[in-house]
């Protein structure tokens, strides 16, 4: 290629950098996004070793990053390549989500492919296919099923992401017990070990990165390892035996490899490219998923006030479940969640799943009576499945137990898989126990399972200790929602609970990937953990517009809702499916605040949190209707509120706004403010 092409060629994509070190020894392939903003280069070196590397306005983000796969059983591809072809497509469209965080979300890309082939030997062959936002980048393996390639035991990735800054990272630890559950690390990225994604990213001139996966389906989660310098390499999840991480036949589509790419961090929260990267909707109408507020048999047992086994304290009895109805009914929550209704509760239902029955319920709780008690009340009852991982058992009656759901009008079931990482329990090849990662490719195809057989009976499903979220709410729109995090029961027993700064890191990370059932709306501040919950009241109530979940709690007991209607009215008020979400400021782990209007309606929300530091924030009101006024009932902190102290000082008053308004949010330390406009 002569030199003049290639350089117009690479100032094109903005990688003149990486020219100047030297000519790469076969063509280069590039795309840019739509508005030109990010542009990725493929090239192979003189060896025929691929990689990418990505621009963003002309400057280097993601310096050459190899790519390739090893295999187990036949070589690598790793060197000895070429670029055979390449070809480029483009869309642009808009879908509407049945629920979420807005109603129409817009698909527009550019999509380069390119073709890596053998130079010499049996001449195989994969495509690597890019696809180009203005806010980021997808990338995925595709292979066709060929001579040598029937089928694949991937032994690992060579997939790498090479930051060409330095940068700060947020991110919790890969491969350790306590599976997604940990507080998150803020470090260099130097001090970076083996971590879980997302892992987000601020560059030393501000850029802000996330490194992450979509469409995980038949196949292993990916984990980074930094290697060495600014470089992470892709780590999947280890199989249930053998060398192979991942076995499955060709033809096969990787998930995508994705980085989020913007200059604030607001912009990551505001970005839609996991949902992009997943397959439509898969189950037609689904209208049948509803969206609702819940309050549920739980948070008593986290206090130990209850107990999920049977006995004197047991909480799954007809008497208390009735009484969660009622209240649910009283107050216009659609659900009660109750945990500990069903058999296998009493030994030790933590290394023993095998003892759980989904069918037969616990002596003193009648699933049958009690959906019809509930329906009649126009509320639903939310079924709870704890597997404690051993997911092989589940499977063996899960058909039993969503045709008991189905029949006695359970729309919605809470899974869990409390077990130790590498402890769950899956069957192999050969139908025998084995023991497997929480996000390995058995328990990724278990989850898929569920999630599909729910389905065929018309309900919804919100695993914890799941699978991480990849944006395949999208094409199973039943998956509504999940945990995945440190949720609020840390602070009811945890040593040490979740600090203030950790709901304002969890909006630029963890919820990058989908929504969590965080479980907010705590009251009583007072727990076993030896700090209680470490916010104010008024952040509480905020949180249920910053941590998005269609499915949200009312997570405290009945007593400390029925003792304060005041702040109460809030958590009644607040919608979980929404027209439209604007995240207005933030900085990870400092503060964020999030507006969203109420889906089908003109009433907007707003939520603020902030971390241990005391600020004040100020945002535009520029996203109301123009010439419309509004009243803003606002649930603020009080002079003296704080985390430490005085939590529950909270201040509820009304004042009149219009959107050409700025307004001022004075937030106290571990504190919030929630509003609610009513449009006039």
């Amino acid at each position: 290629m002569p030199l003049r092409r290639l350089s117009a060629c690479l100032l094109l994509c903005g990688v003149a950098a990486h020219a100047q070190s030297q000519l790469p020894a076969k063509p280069i392939a590039e795309a840019c996004s739509p508005g030109k903003v990010l542009c990725v280069e493929v090239t192979t070196d003189n060896d025929g070793r691929p990689s990418y590397a990505v621009s963003r306005e002309g400057k280097p983000v993601i310096a050459p990053s190899r790519l390739g796969m090893l295999f187990t059983d036949v070589p690598k591809f790793e060197r000895n390549l070429e670029i055979a072809s390449r070809s480029t497509d483009a869309a642009d469209e808009t879908w509407e989500q049945p629920w979420g965080e807005r109603r129409e979300v817009r698909n527009h890309y550019n999509e380069l492919t390119v073709t890596l082939r053998e130079r010499s030997g049996p001449r195989r062959d994969f495509d690597v296919v890019f696809r180009l936002y203005d806010d980021g980048i997808g990338f995925r393996y595709a292979f066709r099923r060929q001579a040598g390639l029937a089928r694949l035991e991937v032994a690992e990735e060579l997939t790498e992401f090479t930051l060409a800054q330095d940068a700060t990272a947020w991110w919790i630890p890969a491969f350790e017990w306590n599976r997604e559950e940990y507080l998150y690390h803020t470090t260099p990225l130097a001090e970076v070990g083996d971590a879980q994604t997302p892992i987000t990213l601020r560059t030393g001139d501000g850029l802000h990165v996330s490194i992450h996966e979509a469409a995980l389906v038949d196949y292993s989660g990916m984990n980074l390892t930094r290697v060495d310098g600014r470089k992470l390499k892709a780590a999947l999840t280890p199989g249930t035996g053998g060398a192979a991480k991942v076995s499955v036949a060709t033809p096969l589509r990787t998930p995508w490899r994705t980085l989020q790419i913007v200059p604030r961090a607001v912009d990551l929260a505001q970005s839609s490219l996991i949902l992009n990267l997943n397959e439509p909707n898969a189950l037609g109408d689904v209208s049948w998923v509803t969206p609702m507020k819940y309050v549920g048999v739980w948070w008593e047992m986290h206090l130990d006030r209850k107990t999920w086994a049977t006995g004197a304290r047991h909480g799954a009895t007809d008497a208390n479940v009735r009484r969660h109805i009622d209240f649910a009914a009283e107050h216009g929550f659609g659900g009660v969640l109750v945990e500990g209704w069903n058999r296998g509760w009493d030994g030790d239902w933590f290394g023993n799943g095998e003892e759980f029955s989904f069918t037969q319920s616990a002596g003193d709780f009648d699933l049958e009576a009690l959906s019809a008690y509930a329906r009649s009340k126009g509320v639903v009852l939310i079924g709870h499945h704890e597997t404690s991982g051993h997911a092989a058992h589940y499977e063996s009656q899960l058909d039993a137990a969503f045709d008991l759901y189905e029949r006695v009008g359970v729309p919605a079931v809470k899974t869990g898989y409390v077990a130790d990482a590498g402890q769950a329990k899956v069957r192999d090849a050969d139908g025998r126990i084995a023991y497997a990662w929480h996000e390995g490719q058995a328990m990724v195809n278990h989850h898929a399972k569920v999630v599909t057989e729910a389905a065929k009976r018309h309900i919804s499903v919100n695993p914890h200790e799941p699978v991480k979220d990849t944006g395949l709410r999208r094409t199973w729109p039943n998956w509504i929602t999940r945990e995945g995090a440190r949720g609020m029961e840390f602070s009811a027993w945890g040593n040490p609970g979740n600090p203030p700064e950790h709901e304002s890191i969890l909006v630029f990370t963890r919820l990058l990937a989908g929504p969590m059932d965080y479980t907010p709306g705590i009251f009583g501040m007072r727990t076993r953990a030896p700090a209680g919950i470490e916010t104010t009241w008024a952040k509480q109530l905020a949180l249920y517009v910053v941590i998005y979940s269609p499915l949200q709690m009312a997570a405290d007991l009945l007593d400390n809702y029925e003792a304060n209607p005041g702040p109460f009215q809030f958590i009644k008020d607040v919608p979980v499916d929404w027209e439209d979400s604007r995240v207005l400021a933030g900085e990870i782990g400092d503060y964020v605040a999030i507006a969203r209007r109420r889906r089908g309606g003109d009433d907007w929300y707003l939520g603020a949190v902030t971390d241990e530091q005391p600020r004040t924030v100020e945002v535009s009101l520029s996203f109301l209707e123009p010439g419309r006024r509004y009243t803003a009932q606002v649930y603020r902190d009080g002079d003296d509120a704080d985390y430490r102290g005085n939590r529950e000082d909270i201040v509820i008053e009304s004042r009149e706004v219009t959107g050409g308004d700025m307004l001022e949010m004075r937030l106290a330390p571990g504190g919030g403010q929630a509003i609610r406009f009513v449009a006039r």
